[in-house]
């Protein structure tokens, strides 16, 4: 990179006497130009606060170096998206958060202002174009988004970034609201039909994959080892007290008609 020539950087704002923050990625038009992020649905805490931004990560002035920080943009703020009540990330990795929606839907504008044939066509037709012209993630060989998803991860482990800032007891909660949340809207496995797993469970057999890759030595040591783990952990009914481990006590809370997420793990 030439002296002063424009950069490519993730970033992290802060305020002055609140613990509200921003995580962001910035491409300059040139060297070191005054950006403090582009806030629309919270612009007020930039207007009402001093914002302070620190650069996190330089990359490399180029498409790869570009999508490099975008990735890295989104391991910092998933954990906490609309988790964390003092981030201030309305949107991550293409993802919209609920007061957006709610905001677009009542003005009647962006998305929401197309029928639902021309939604369907529009994100068909965007799709196809950045496919064909090689734009975004199809400019990238898959090498090169492999090193990217790499690079990304040693960073934010490296630094104490993103999930990695959480301890353990958070990540597993962060995990378990996750998958519940999941379940609920029937995204990911959830989407599947019963039918849909049984082929995905045979398709993974076939191509000895996944579990298949172990020898049935390797699978009994690894259940036996998960099995002991498991079972040596105690967890405690947040409704009634009770402990036990993680199976016996989902058993006991289904018998008395208590969700069996309402716990939390004593060790």
């Amino acid at each position: 990179m030439a002296k002063n020539s424009p950069r490519i950087y993730t970033y992290k704002i802060t305020f002055e006497g609140v613990p509200y923050y921003y995580y962001g990625v910035h491409k300059e038009r040139k060297y070191n130009e005054n950006y403090i992020g582009t806030p629309i649905t919270h612009k007020w805490v930039w207007d009402f606060y001093t914002p302070k931004k620190q650069i996190l990560q330089f990359f490399d002035y180029t498409d790869c170096g570009w999508a490099e920080a975008q990735q890295v943009e989104k391991q910092l703020i998933r954990p906490v998206y609309q988790t964390d009540k003092w981030c201030l990330n309305e949107s991550c990795g293409g993802r919209i958060s609920f007061e957006i929606f709610r905001r677009n839907q009542e003005l009647g504008i962006g998305i929401y202002s197309l029928s639902p044939e021309e939604k369907v066509e529009a994100s068909r037709a965007g799709g196809k174009k950045c496919y064909e012209l090689g734009l975004g993630v199809h400019a990238l060989t898959s090498e090169e988004k492999s090193e990217i998803g790499k690079k990304a991860g040693k960073f934010t482990y490296e630094n104490k970034l993103g999930f990695h800032s959480l301890t353990e007891d958070e990540k597993r909660e962060h995990n378990r609201k996750a998958g519940k949340r999941a379940h609920e809207l029937g995204a990911g496995i959830h989407a599947q039909t019963h039918e849909d797993k049984v082929q995905m469970g045979m398709r993974t057999y076939q191509l000895g994959v996944g579990v298949h890759l172990l020898t049935t030595e390797e699978r009994s040591d690894f259940g036996r080892i998960g099995g002991i783990k498991t079972s040596s952990q105690i967890w405690k009914c947040t409704v009634t007290g009770h402990q036990s481990n993680a199976g016996a006590l989902s058993i006991y809370q289904r018998n008395r008609g208590i969700d069996t997420t309402n716990r939390i793990r004593i060790n």
